[in-house]
């Protein structure tokens, strides 16, 4: 642990980009999902969301796998593991003719690929703490989100000049230069005698270490709400922008241009959390989430989408939020469980990924002909988060009290 943090360019860039996997694996294919399901034949237009939460539901899982088994055996060698894993099965992805064998695909895949997502947190939160750990987070998270600027559009340039195949295949190109990158220039965070000893109980011993803080299981449970009805929005927005709007050529466009919003806010956040604290500016953060999703639900009860620009604007002021509340809460939620790095951000990253996946799921099925029932979800959500908030204050307030 750094006494004096200091700013390791190339690390915040190595964990960005362990990050941003993440992100291709999942924004990347957008553009390709009409062409996946016609593909491998597909017929009803909803069944393409799944393509994007079924790899949401394999990182939930491969956390609660990866994330122990670092506290024991070190980050590095889980990384490798994980990303071995991932291309086994991108290699189903893109040999197979079966959609449902190809969701199976994707299961392993977000298992995969939830090794390189929970351990750039676990060396994060091995290497600083406290505010400083929430501004190189929100850095990190910075990049992961900004990944979705270019990703659509990468996917729609191969689609022009190949097929869906092709975007699997820049997948995986990427993965293996940033997997050589970090086996070269990053050293293990987790020296030997802080491991934990490898046992039969050490996931449970850690699950009970997890609930003892508030503040962690809070924080996880705001995660999942935001989370949930984000991926709502990702697993929407081709099926949103281009058969409800008409949009397909300009959908990559929209989708980078409202990337930038939530990549502003988390740039911003890195700049101004050392000031404010995370606390503060998250909480503020779903206090303008729940206030702008009430405001377009009262403004299109009706179901009537409104204009464009519009939507744009909505979602630009939304995702703003969303950027100041990603980062500050993995922050806040991994604080307390330093010694437990790789088991609490496992437990963290799957509680809020099982929570997001089946509000993503229930609230995508409703979003066939109007966008208003995903700002009914944020509006829901929103509201959870903000009570959750407040009951943290309270727990607070009685423990300094006392």
């Amino acid at each position: 642990m750094q006494e004096q943090p200091t700013f390791k360019i190339e690390f915040v860039a190595l964990m960005a980009s362990l990050m941003a996997i993440v992100a291709l694996s999942i924004d990347a294919i957008l553009p390709a999902l009409p062409d996946i399901s016609a593909s491998l034949g597909v017929n009803d237009i909803n069944d393409n969301q799944f393509l994007i939460t079924m790899i949401f539901l394999g990182i939930g899982f491969g956390q609660l796998v990866f994330g122990p088994l670092s506290d024991s055996f070190g980050r590095k060698p889980i990384i490798y593991a994980g990303f071995a894993l991932f291309i086994i099965a991108s290699i189903i992805c893109l040999t197979t003719k079966n959609f449902e064998v190809m969701l199976f695909g994707r299961v392993l895949q977000g298992i995969g690929i939830s090794s390189p997502r929970t351990m750039s947190i676990s060396i994060v939160r091995d290497s600083y703490h406290g505010d400083y750990m929430a501004k190189i987070l929100s850095i990190v998270v910075m990049v992961f989100i900004l990944v979705p600027v270019i990703a659509p559009s990468l996917g729609q340039l191969l689609l022009n000049f190949y097929d869906w195949k092709a975007i699997f295949y820049v997948n995986l190109g990427f993965g293996l230069l940033v997997i050589i990158w970090f086996w070269q220039r990053q050293e293990e965070t987790l020296p030997r005698h802080k491991r934990i000893k490898f046992t039969s109980h050490l996931f449970w011993d850690g699950v009970k270490e997890f609930f003892k803080y508030k503040d962690a299981v809070g924080f996880t449970l705001i995660s999942g709400f935001i989370t949930g009805s984000f991926i709502v929005y990702l697993s929407t927005s081709q099926q949103i922008f281009e058969q409800q709007y008409n949009l397909k050529d300009l959908f990559p466009y929209i989708f980078a241009s409202l990337a930038i919003s939530v990549g502003l806010a988390t740039y911003l956040n890195s700049r101004f959390v050392m000031r404010f604290g995370a606390r503060r500016i998250a909480f503020n953060a779903a206090i303008g989430y729940t206030i702008i999703s009430l405001i377009y639900v009262l403004q299109y009860w009706s179901g009537h989408n409104p204009g464009i620009v519009v939507l744009i604007g909505f979602f630009a002021l939304q995702f703003f939020a969303v950027g100041l509340l990603f980062g500050n809460l993995r922050a806040l939620a991994m604080e307390p469980l330093g010694h437990i790095a790789g088991i609490g951000a496992a437990i963290n990253g799957f509680i809020s990924t099982i929570m997001a996946v089946p509000i993503a799921n229930y609230i995508g099925s409703f979003v066939s002909t109007s966008v208003l029932p995903l700002f009914v979800g944020f509006t829901v959500f929103g509201l959870l988060s903000v009570l959750v908030f407040l009951r943290l204050k309270v727990i607070n307030g009685r423990a300094v009290a006392a």
